[in-house]
């Protein structure tokens, strides 16, 4: 049994823990949900059900009974989705390896308070060149390859539980389709074979 003294720390700490205080952090929180648009149902866009729909028909193929193109809409809907994911992690790389001053966020701060320091009374002496070069140095190559994985890795590991989910949902539905499809060619072959008798 949980003592009076534990329920009043926890509910302290609750009353503490809630959230941002200041306008920017609570507006930055807000767009938490919207960095990607992937946590949205395919549904939710009416061009993307628009696709849904043109592929499941693809896949039920013209004479498909309702539930075998329920099926079929889940594989669309998930394979919309994986598309989504994978222009997602795309546009993320190509983002950060076109921007031509990406650099760690350690790196940054580091320029940051190097030019804190310089704008001092008591600044020691810096050649403009050296200051340049130390300011406007970034990753490179391989190495900014590098450096972007590592500094977005938790964005990368997000949108493989989003690519890992939709394919989950896709696998599910076509082993649904699969079984309708062959209880439906079974019922069709005893049709078939009362039909000669």
């Amino acid at each position: 049994m949980t003592s009076e003294r534990k329920i009043n720390a926890n509910r302290a700490n609750a009353r503490a823990s809630t959230g941002p205080k200041t306008a920017p952090g609570r507006t930055r929180v807000a767009r938490n949900a919207f960095r990607h648009g992937l946590s949205l149902p395919v549904c939710s866009d009416p061009v993307l059900s628009e696709e849904v729909e043109t592929l499941a028909r693809k896949i039920a193929g013209p004479d498909a009974d309702a539930i075998s193109m329920a099926f079929a809409r889940q594989i669309a809907e998930a394979q919309i989705d994986l598309r989504r994911v994978c222009d997602a992690r795309h546009r993320l790389l190509s983002n950060t390896m076109s921007n031509q001053y990406y650099d760690t966020h350690a790196n940054a701060r580091r320029k940051v308070k190097l030019i804190g320091l310089l704008l001092r009374p008591d600044a020691p002496e810096m050649s403009v060149e050296t200051l340049t070069k130390l300011v406007t140095s970034t990753p490179q190559g391989p190495r900014k390859l590098a450096t972007i994985l590592s500094q977005e890795a938790k964005q990368l590991l997000a949108l493989d539980r989003y690519e890992r989910r939709a394919r989950s949902k896709r696998k599910s539905a076509i082993r649904g389709f699969d079984a309708t499809q062959k209880q439906s060619r079974s019922v069709m072959s005893s049709v078939t074979s009362d039909m000669q008798l």
